[in-house]
C-alpha cells in the first residue's frame, strides 16, 4: 500500500521562511568583525626538539623549531604553546623558535609557589640556561608580555628585544572583561586545554583562581622601571582588546625609551589568531630592526 502526502501550503511557507533564516544568520555569522571572534587553537608542527626541563624546582614543557637568532615565544595567562601555532612556520624560516609553558600551563607543573611575574621570568632564564642561550629576543601575549617586561627591567643582559603584545603595567590597566563573549569562551576553552594537556588535570578551578588573583595584584611596573628599559621594545595591541585599557597602554609606549606603539586593526586580545598574517608580519618587521611593520 502506498501514501501520498502532500505538505499543506503553510507549511512549506513556513519551512522556505525557516531556511532563509538560516542562511541569513550565517550570512551574518561570516560578516562578524575579527574582533568578535575565537578561531580555534592551532596545531604546532613537528618539532625538532621538545620535552619537559627540569628547572627552578618544577618542569617546564619546551619545543625548538628552526635555525638562526633565537626567538622565544611567551604565551599569555591560562593558555598553553599551542596558541603559537600560526606563528612558528612564519617565524622558524629565519629563526630559532623556542616555544615554553608557563609554570602550571599546559603540560608544565608547578609547585607550591604563588604565580608571580618575577618567578615566572626566572623560569624564562633558567630555560634559556638549559638550553644554553645566553640571550634571546622575546615575543610575548598578554601574560607573556608582562614576563618580557619584567625580564627588560630586571635581567637587559638576557634580552635582545622585546614585542610586547596586549601587556599592562599595573592592575588598574585591565578592564573587566566577565562580559566578554570572547574572553568567555576563551576561559571555558582553556578550561578543556587544561584538563587535556595538564599533569594534573583535575585543578582547573584551583588554577584559575590562582591566576586571577596575580591579575588582581600584580604587576606594578613603574613610570621609573619603564624608563630604564634600553633594549628596543615595541608595544602593540588590538584596537578592540577587550581585556587591555588602551590608556595603559599608551603609557608604556611613552615612558619606554624610543618604543613603537603599534596598534593592529580590527583585532582584539587574541589578534595573532584573528589575524595572523598581520600579526607576524608585525613580529617579522620587529625582528629585522625595520622602524614601520
Amino acid at each position: 500500500m502506498s501514501l501520498n502526502f502532500r505538505c499543506p501550503l503553510w507549511f512549506l511557507a513556513f519551512r522556505r521562511l525557516f531556511v532563509c533564516g538560516l542562511l541569513s544568520l550565517a550570512v551574518l555569522a561570516l560578516d562578524e568583525p575579527l574582533w568578535l571572534t575565537l578561531p580555534a587553537t592551532p596545531l604546532l608542527p613537528q618539532p625538532l626538539h621538545s620535552g619537559l626541563a627540569p628547572i627552578n624546582g618544577i618542569k617546564i614543557w619546551y619545543a625548538e623549531f628552526g635555525q638562526g637568532e633565537s626567538v622565544i615565544l611567551l604565551h599569555g595567562g591560562l593558555a598553553n604553546a599551542n596558541y603559537w601555532g600560526r606563528q612558528v612556520p612564519a617565524l622558524a624560516k629565519a629563526y630559532r623558535v623556542i616555544l615554553m609553558e608557563s609554570r602550571g600551563h599546559g603540560r608544565s607543573s608547578r609547585d607550591e609557589r604563588p604565580f608571580g611575574y618575577d618567578l615566572m621570568a626566572e623560569d624564562v632564564l633558567d630555560l634559556l640556561d638549559f638550553l644554553k642561550i645566553q640571550k634571546a629576543a622575546i615575543i610575548g601575549w598578554s601574560d607573556g608580555a608582562i614576563i618580557g617586561l619584567d625580564i627588560a627591567i630586571h635581567h637587559p643582559e638576557r634580552l635582545t628585544r622585546l614585542f610586547a603584545f596586549a601587556a599592562n603595567s599595573d592592575p588598574s590597566g585591565v578592564k573587566d572583561s566577565s562580559q566578554s563573549p570572547v574572553f568567555n569562551r576563551f576561559i571555558a576553552r582553556a578550561g578543556r586545554e587544561y584538563t587535556e594537556l595538564s599533569p594534573t588535570p583535575n585543578h582547573y578551578d584551583s588554577f584559575l583562581e590562582d591566576i586571577n588573583h596575580m591579575w588582581a595584584t600584580e604587576p606594578h611596573f613603574t613610570a621609573t622601571e619603564l624608563q630604564s628599559i634600553k633594549r628596543p621594545v615595541f608595544i602593540v595591541d588590538g584596537d578592540h582588546d577587550e581585556v587591555i585599557r588602551i590608556e595603559n597602554t599608551e603609557f608604556m609606549a611613552k615612558e619606554i625609551p624610543n618604543a613603537r606603539l603599534v596598534l593592529e586593526p580590527d583585532v582584539s586580545h587574541f589578534a595573532f589568531l584573528q589575524n595572523p598574517e598581520r600579526f607576524n608580519a608585525d613580529v617579522l618587521a620587529f625582528l629585522r630592526g625595520g622602524d614601520d611593520p
